[in-house]
């Protein structure tokens, strides 16, 4: 073989990349599971379609399972012949939990729809789309640049849309879904205009090369890359539901199927957390001084506007317990952009107490789902007046719940509550924001009025035959009342699947209280 042969033998070689099949088996499992249940749907009678929950799950418990290889270490893959620094992928302790987070919402998820896809929803469809967005929501924290980034947070998005209006024939389900993607679309597009513009001054998508170009930006692309910067974090800031971003969250989560408000309410948000986190921390750290104020005015509006709503939530109006956790969420969001604001002025190592914050909250606010998509079961409204008595009817599932609130309050018996806020709390003093320290002070105390309004509410005795009839056509929790004592209501049967959902999120909110360091260990080390 001629030198000149061999030259071009090896770079040709040399453009032939090693795929790391482990670091991508995650979301690449959950994207295959999808695959087989659609087909599977297409050939199950329908007496057999229940067969697809528990499908969908053994493959988000697999995607878990496969983590296990990568919670040591880093590894990446699909990088740049000429730059194997520069990847497209990489699972780092970053990736490693935020994955985790995810795919488990996403099991915790399934549990909660195995009784409502066998009564109200499209299995196959349901199930198919639960994966596909998973698998998008796995994909994006180990994404290192631009185009994979925006094409993850797509793929975990689109299923979400078709999701939300997955109720057939109801009104509220389609109008929530309209608005939901028309403000997603929205937003999406602000992004991509952003991500062109960034691409523009610095003529590379990876998010470690973008870090470094961006240092030393030409005088005449300045503008340009400064507007790019801007234009992305409004994306990322509706993804996050951050105020003024969050107006679509009340009414997607009212008109969503429950088990999906709980999916949008933490997988959701840690999709458009994790993208926040990759495009402000590794690739725009130049620009800091652009999107650390920024992200502090939207980590205060947003947990200000939150709480306050939460606050006006009327206990009688229908699905008002729903509204009342998809404020909630607003305001929670508030609280976890404190420390990726703080980064901006301290250093990465602050942003994990975000993730932290997300462990804690995660846990708790899909078991606050799970007690309510129980208490639906026999009071569709899902009103704060239908939890009357709940410890009377369910005991167990009225301690979970007040757990749950208590852990979101930052109240012991929810040290694992108490202790997140104080790791967020802290990194806004230490980087120097004790305005935004005060201010997330105030909205905890506010905070205290509903949670603990809730949770008083479960505990009271349940209503007399002489309280209030309530309005026609509604479910009534007196019904065959009599001039006597009033008659207990029939305990319909909780679906195994509900119960345990309640029960794993109650077990493992108890763990990270009574071993907060599982969780708050990640806000002091080194994510990155």
């Amino acid at each position: 073989m001629t030198p000149d042969v061999t030259i071009a033998a090896a770079g040709t070689a040399s453009l032939v990349q090693s795929v790391d099949w482990v670091a991508i088996a995650p979301p690449l499992i959950a994207a295959a599971v999808a695959l087989v249940v659609l087909l599977a749907d297409l050939f199950l009678p329908p007496a057999r379609k229940p067969l697809l929950g528990w499908i969908t799950l053994a493959g988000l418990v697999a995607a878990l399972a496969a983590l296990v290889p990568l919670r040591t270490g880093s590894r990446s893959t699909f990088c740049l012949t000429a730059n194997p620094d520069a990847c497209s992928y990489t699972v780092d302790q970053f990736a490693f939990v935020i994955q985790a987070l995810v795919l488990g919402g996403a099991l915790l998820t399934a549990l909660l729809a195995m009784k409502d896809t066998e009564e109200k929803l499209p299995a196959g469809e349901f199930w198919f789309l639960l994966l596909s967005s998973a698998a998008g929501a796995a994909l994006l924290p180990a994404a290192r640049d631009l185009a994979t980034l925006v094409v993850a947070l797509e793929v975990a998005s689109l299923p979400a849309f078709a999701l939300v209006g997955l109720k057939r024939g109801d009104r509220l389900s389609s109008e929530a879904a309209l608005k939901f993607f028309l403000s997603s679309v929205t937003a999406t597009a602000v992004m991509l205009l952003g991500v062109s513009f960034v691409y523009a001054a610095t003529g590379t998508l990876h998010l470690t090369e973008i870090a470094t170009k961006l240092a030393d930006v030409p005088g005449q692309l300045g503008t340009v890359a400064e507007t790019g910067v801007v234009l992305t974090l409004v994306g990322f800031a509706f993804k996050t539901a951050a105020a003024p971003f969050h107006f679509w969250v009340p009414d997607t989560y009212v008109g969503a199927p429950l088990p999906v408000a709980a999916y949008l309410s933490v997988v959701g948000k840690a999709v458009g957390f994790s993208g926040l986190i990759l495009v402000t921390v590794v690739a725009f750290p130049a620009y800091a001084d652009v999107w650390g104020p920024a992200l502090g005015v939207l980590a205060a509006l947003t947990m200000t506007i939150g709480n306050a709503a939460a606050v006006r939530q009327a206990s009688t109006r229908a699905h008002s317990a729903v509204r009342l956790l998809a404020w909630s969420s607003v305001g929670q969001a508030g609280y976890l952009l404190v420390p990726i604001a703080a980064a901006a002025y301290s250093g990465d190592n602050k942003v994990g107490a975000t993730v932290a914050y997300a462990l804690m909250y995660a846990v708790v606010n899909l078991g606050a789902f799970a007690v309510a998509a129980l208490v639906a079961r026999g009071k569709p409204l899902n009103r704060l007046t239908d939890y009357r008595g709940l410890y009377a009817e369910r005991p167990l599932a009225a301690l979970a719940l007040a757990f749950f609130l208590l852990c979101l309050a930052g109240l012991p018996p929810g040290i694992i509550g108490l202790f997140a806020k104080v790791t967020v709390f802290s990194a806004a003093v230490d980087a120097g924001l004790g305005w935004l320290a005060v201010v997330m002070a105030v909205n905890v105390v506010v905070a205290l009025y509903y949670y603990l309004r809730w949770t008083a509410i479960l505990f009271r005795a349940p209503e007399t035959a002489d309280a209030p009839a309530e309005p026609a056509g509604e479910p009534s929790a007196a019904v065959g009342a009599s001039s006597g004592p009033v008659a207990q209501p029939v305990r319909s049967r909780v679906p195994a699947p509900l119960a345990v959902a309640v029960a794993l999120t109650a077990t493992v909110g108890v763990v990270l209280s009574g071993l907060p360091q599982l969780a708050l260990h990640f806000a002091s080390v080194t994510l990155f």
